[in-house]
């Protein structure tokens, strides 16, 4: 393979039609940025490195600290959790905690937020994914989703609802569970899939039953038990609404 060699900063002056020399004060030169040859080719092109963004989204960032709090917090328990544990655990300086929370009850408060938004995204999925007249279905699919979100984080629900409950109980009466359902029961009533008087009064009335039921230690552990009981919301979210629940 050919040697490359270096023109020499002071040829740089002599090549014509090249970009101007930035090693050349401007006022005495204006002659092309040196550049390696090719002793029997042309003239090789300057690297064009593509550049990385060197840091992450905030979104992102703070996803990954709510993801180590959440693992810290049911291994250690809230307040035996620091700060600084959570940010090693997330790979990122104890500073950055400040720029996406104020402390770790806010921290626990965007895990609520982000357990009922999972739980609502597993029920939209459910619902959604049915035919639009099949209104029993969606009743149906509503209940076994919701408890089958509850179910598959029980232990973050009791962390951030039991243990370490909100300074309210506003949620068990308005949340974006209870949002949903309030949706689906006023949509039905429209569609004469069923009679409702107050859609919002029977959605809290649903939402807290199947809550009640699931919140207990222990329930649907096995696959067997967890079979059994999801029957059995679903029976009685039917029954409710004056449908058949096909378990009688």
């Amino acid at each position: 393979m050919p040697a490359i060699i270096a023109v020499k900063s002071v040829a740089c002056c002599l090549i014509s039609r090249a970009p101007q020399c930035a090693t050349c004060l401007p006022a005495t030169c204006t002659g092309p940025i040196p550049r390696a040859v090719n002793e029997s080719g042309p003239v090789l092109p300057p690297a064009n490195p593509v550049s990385k963004p060197r840091t992450k989204p905030p979104e992102e960032r703070r996803d990954e600290l709510m993801t180590a709090a959440e693992r810290l917090f049911l291994e250690k328990g809230l307040e035996q959790t620091t700060i600084e544990e959570i940010t090693t655990g997330a790979g990122v300086a104890k500073g950055t905690f400040y720029l996406h929370f104020s402390s770790k009850a806010d921290v626990l408060q965007a895990l609520r937020a982000r357990f009922l938004q999972g739980v609502l995204d597993g029920i939209v999925a459910a619902v959604e994914g049915l035919r639009h007249e099949d209104w029993r279905g969606k009743l149906a699919a509503w209940s076994t989703a919701c408890a089958t979100g509850y179910l598959d984080a029980a232990g973050l629900h009791h962390l951030a609802f039991v243990a370490a409950p909100p300074a309210t109980r506003e949620g068990l009466s308005r949340n974006i569970l209870i949002d949903h359902l309030n949706e689906l029961l006023a949509a039905g009533a429209g569609e004469n899939a069923w009679s409702v008087s107050d859609p919002r009064f029977t959605a809290v009335f649903l939402f807290n039953a199947l809550h009640g039921v699931v919140n207990q230690p222990g329930i649907g552990e096995t696959p067997a038990a967890r079979a059994e009981l999801l029957r059995g919301l679903e029976g009685h979210f039917l029954r409710g609404l004056g449908l058949p629940s096909g378990i009688d």
